[in-house]
């Protein structure tokens, strides 16, 4: 099975990186986690308009796939970024309103997902969605089906800052019945997993970068016996996910892909702890860029499905092949 990203995945993952270098990233995520929307609302619609959203639903509801593979790619360069905003929740919603049908809300409110138009977040069988502040649309799934939320409660702290939580408000409209979710979930994890990926390569590369420059005793810190080996193991957890993270997108299995989850979002949190220990005292302080992909490393580790509940998934799915 080939892993490797043709030419045109590369050019449009390359794209997308310069896109994003380009936006300041760290300014948008700092401007976000004050409630200042603007200029993240800006930078989602560039990428929007680059086809990221569109790459999940299929091309007889507007979209461009779907195309699992580009998504997962494309989330590796959001997450090496750290952009901000409900990135996997807009998919994931995306997913669930492309299966019902056209005559419903859903023929209104996945064009406008698609286009950038509108941030989507979802509640997925709990109280808290994230950045329902910002979002338009808001999905809660429970036990009776899809809903949408009327309106969403006060903003509660997050170990990440960029990520706002808020409660939905209840008793929104029941949506039509459709597929049934799993396939939403399996989008949402691989996206995740993707975006954990992402994180975790941006953490290596900013820390070798400052192991090199950093000097000690009149030597690199990099030098180091210790440090290469902390920043060695580290590579090795995310080459060792990165097969794994699409090797999921081309199956969309929910055993594979709760173990790209498990994979990247252990290997993403063992390289911000790396990164860390490199930086010294440094990487504590929440001015430093580093502390955004810190942060972001730890929430997505369990976001959308902790360690725990993505190996239980994995065992059932080996216990059923």
């Amino acid at each position: 099975m080939r892993f490797l990203l043709d030419a045109e995945q590369r050019a449009f993952t390359g794209s997308l990186d310069k896109m994003l270098t380009a936006a300041d990233t760290p300014a948008v995520v700092r401007a976000w986690a004050r409630g200042e929307h603007a200029a993240g609302r800006a930078l989602w619609s560039r990428i929007a308009g680059a086809g990221v959203f569109a790459l999940a639903v299929h091309e007889s509801r507007g979209g461009l796939g779907p195309l699992p593979v580009e998504l997962a790619a494309a989330f590796v360069e959001l997450g090496r970024h750290a952009v901000p905003g409900p990135l996997v929740e807009t998919v994931t919603a995306a997913v669930l309103l492309a299966g019902l049908p056209e005559s419903g809300p859903a023929g209104r409110l996945v064009p406008a997902l698609l286009s950038g138009e509108a941030l989507a977040t979802v509640a997925w069988t709990a109280p808290y969605a994230l950045d329902g502040d910002a979002a338009d649309i808001r999905l809660a799934v429970t036990g009776e089906g899809l809903r949408l939320a009327p309106g969403h409660g006060p903003v509660r702290p997050s170990l990440d800052p960029a990520r706002r939580l808020t409660p939905l408000d209840p008793g929104g409209e029941l949506l039509p019945t459709g597929p049934p979710p799993a396939r939403a979930l399996a989008y949402a994890r691989l996206c995740t997993a993707a975006q954990a990926l992402g994180v975790g390569e941006a953490l290596l590369d900013r820390t070798v970068t400052y192991a090199r420059r950093r000097t000690q005793f009149g030597v690199p810190v990099g030098s180091f016996q210790a440090v290469k080996h902390r920043l060695a193991d580290a590579k090795i957890g995310l080459e060792f996910a990165r097969p794994l993270v699409f090797g999921a997108a081309l199956t969309l299995d929910p055993m594979d892909v709760a173990a790209a989850k498990v994979a990247a979002g252990e290997a993403a949190y063992a390289t911000a702890r790396a990164a860390l220990q490199a930086h010294g005292a440094i990487g504590y302080t929440a001015e430093y860029d580093l502390s955004l992909w810190l942060t972001k490393a730890r929430v997505l580790r369990a976001a959308w499905g902790d360690p725990n509940s993505c190996r239980t998934e994995v065992l059932r799915g080996a216990g059923r092949r």
